[in-house]
């Protein structure tokens, strides 16, 4: 379908320029001889933009396909490995690791671009600089640039006419330049199926998206100087205003660029993380003009129906946002969000559902409050779920045991979600600020969910799981420690040894998951799978720091991360899975000593952040 397509464009190309070509064949012969080469050229060029286009399109999808064949691989080893251990105490079969995929993972998909930085931040003064991307994502980008850049330039007669030339690379970087826009807005989206698909991170197609920013701008850009540089060569620079003032073509195409290049300098790592919610909304309106602009430019164009397909691309990605926005929230009273203050500068979020949803570890959802922070929505970790959960935690208090089916149940009741946030600038403070002015600490507003998402990430298949959270970053991770424990009581998991680390500032700052962490210390079974150490960096005395048991330990200072994952890893049970949420430095220290064990044990990394 699409090489037909593409070859009926072709010969509506090369039967317009014939056509031109015998409408000025009556002139004289050397003026028509003339005329019928440029036509001939124009409409090779023209042809070329498509098939070059075409490429790129084509391109990403084969690196789609062959994603989707490593996932469907990967996914049914796991599944397969589940199933055999399922009966299987020791897994000695799935504990070693196999070398050359152990060597991809230590030298391509785990490993920084350099050498141990990625998802620490780069930080000069008070700026912030973005991340170092790793080695995989770094080797894609890297693809995707020179294949824009060989295809911007390929074909071009670089040694004929330079008003030929000239004209070739406008129209080539051009339709380039939209046909990019394609996957731009794809990677931007929420909803963007591939996530699912991939088992990819939002924050990595976010990476990705504004590469192919970058390169829409700069192909714009060169679109631009390249009609600019031909109109002065023709008829000088005083030539260039009347052929701007004469051409709503030429307008409508500088201002989108320059709109082009706003988003770009509005867009970068200082501005974005100084004044996050001012360029959230400023994005959004220079995205919009830039497209009517555009769309004006592009009148009765083949690379309009390209800027076609991304606007509604982009406005079904809005719609089915807006759609699932007003089914969870709107009706049965709405959905409430009860705000309760906690010790360390931190609130429990408490939302009662209008419409309940499907609940799995790992989930997120974007919350909005209109009282707080108008129509802007925030990114949080979804910590706990259900409805039953205030009557089960009295028994466990009382020393009645909690069943796994008991928990179970309760997490697929989801008519309640519980997120903690800690107030830092922005919204999160306007939100403590709230919470903080109620007399007893507790207050109740309405609010709207967007969501859920993620959830992809699953640890059934694993023997050993070690958990690490660094602060409110144990939001993300208790979903997985419940899972498994039920799991495990249930014998529906491979796991046989969970083991949660968590680093906290405060022993205070354990109130913040206190009713759930007593939830899952009361279920059944549980003292057989899993270990939790807590590491407490600046505690007030050491009368703070004490052990409750032998399995829920607590030290001062930092964890050392490489000894910890070499001890487990020495007793290790099966394929280990290795999951970290933390600070930047944190999760670095974690891949790096993940790393380090590539083809001595079969382990596997497992991050989970947002960064912007």
């Amino acid at each position: 379908m699409g090489q037909s397509l593409v070859n009926t464009y072709a010969l509506v190309l090369v039967t317009l320029a014939s056509r031109t070509f015998c409408q000025e064949a009556s002139g004289s012969s050397s003026g028509g001889k003339h005329s019928h080469e440029s036509s001939a050229q124009k409409a090779a060029a023209a042809v070329d933009n498509v098939r070059f286009a075409r490429y790129i399109l084509s391109t990403l999808a084969a690196v789609v396909l062959g994603l989707t064949a490593y996932r469907v691989v990967i996914q049914s080893i796991r599944y397969i490995r589940t199933l055999t251990c399922l009966n299987n105490d020791t897994q000695k079969y799935f504990k070693m690791p196999n070398l050359a995929f152990g060597a991809l993972k230590q030298h391509l998909l785990y490993a920084p671009l350099l050498r141990r930085r990625h998802n620490r931040e780069i930080h000069i003064a008070w700026f912030h600089f973005g991340y170092i991307p790793t080695r995989f994502q770094s080797v894609f980008l890297a693809g995707v640039i020179i294949m824009n850049i060989t295809l911007s330039v390929w074909g071009i007669e670089w040694n004929g006419s330079r008003a030929a030339a000239l004209s070739h690379l406008r129209n080539r970087t051009g339709t380039l330049s939209v046909v990019n826009m394609i996957p731009l807005v794809i990677l931007a989206g929420r909803n963007n199926p591939l996530i699912s698909l991939l088992n990819i991170s939002f924050d990595s197609f976010n990476l990705v998206h504004r590469w192919f920013g970058r390169i829409v701008v700069l192909q714009a850009l060169a679109h631009t100087i390249a009609e600019v540089v031909n109109i002065v060569d023709k008829g000088g620079w005083k030539t260039l205003q009347t052929a701007f003032q004469n051409s709503q073509m030429l307008t409508t195409g500088l201002i989108a660029t320059i709109t082009f290049v706003a988003i770009t300098l509005q867009a970068s790592a200082v501005l974005r993380h100084a004044f996050y919610e001012t360029f959230l909304h400023l994005h959004i309106v220079l995205v919009i003009l830039s497209l009517v602009f555009l769309w004006k430019h592009l009148d009765n164009t083949h690379p309009q129906k390209y800027l076609l397909a991304m606007i509604v691309l982009w406005v079904l990605e809005r719609l089915t946002r807006f759609t699932s926005l007003v089914y969870r929230n709107v009706g049965r009273g709405g959905t409430k969000a009860e705000l309760e203050l906690l010790p360390g500068d931190a609130c429990r979020v408490t939302l009662k559902m209008a419409r309940p949803w499907t609940f799995q570890p790992g989930q997120y959802a974007f919350i909005t409050v209109p009282s707080v922070g108008l129509w802007t929505s925030h990114p949080f970790s979804v910590a706990w779920s259900g409805s039953g959960a205030d009557d089960k935690l009295q028994d466990s208090e009382k020393g009645y045991k909690i069943s796994a089916d008991d928990i179970l149940a309760d997490a697929n009741e989801k008519s309640s979600m519980s997120l903690i946030i800690r107030r830092r600038s922005g919204f999160t403070d306007k939100l403590f600020e709230k919470a903080e002015r109620s007399a007893t600490g507790i207050t109740t507003i309405s609010a709207y969910v967007e969501g859920p998402y993620g959830g992809h990430t699953v640890l059934h298949s694993y023997g050993t799981v070690m958990i690490f959270a660094g602060g409110v970053g144990i939001t993300h991770q208790v979903p997985f420690v419940r899972d498994l424990v039920a799991g495990y009581a249930n014998g529906t998991v491979a796991a046989r040894k969970v083991v949660l680390i968590w680093v906290i500032q405060s022993p205070e700052h354990l109130e913040w998951i206190r009713p759930w962490m007593t939830t899952i210390l009361a279920m059944d079974k549980r003292r057989d799978i899993l270990r939790i150490q807590l590491f407490v960096t600046r505690p007030r005395s050491t009368k703070e720091i004490h052990s409750p048991s032998a399995t829920v330990q607590m030290f001062p200072g930092k964890p050392n991360v490489d000894t910890l994952i070499e001890m487990e890893s020495e007793s290790q049970i099966g394929a280990m899975g290795v999951s970290v949420c933390g600070t930047g430095g944190f999760s670095d220290d974690v891949r790096a000593a993940v790393r380090r064990r590539q083809g001595v044990r079969n382990i596997d990394f497992l991050e989970q952040g947002f960064t912007w």
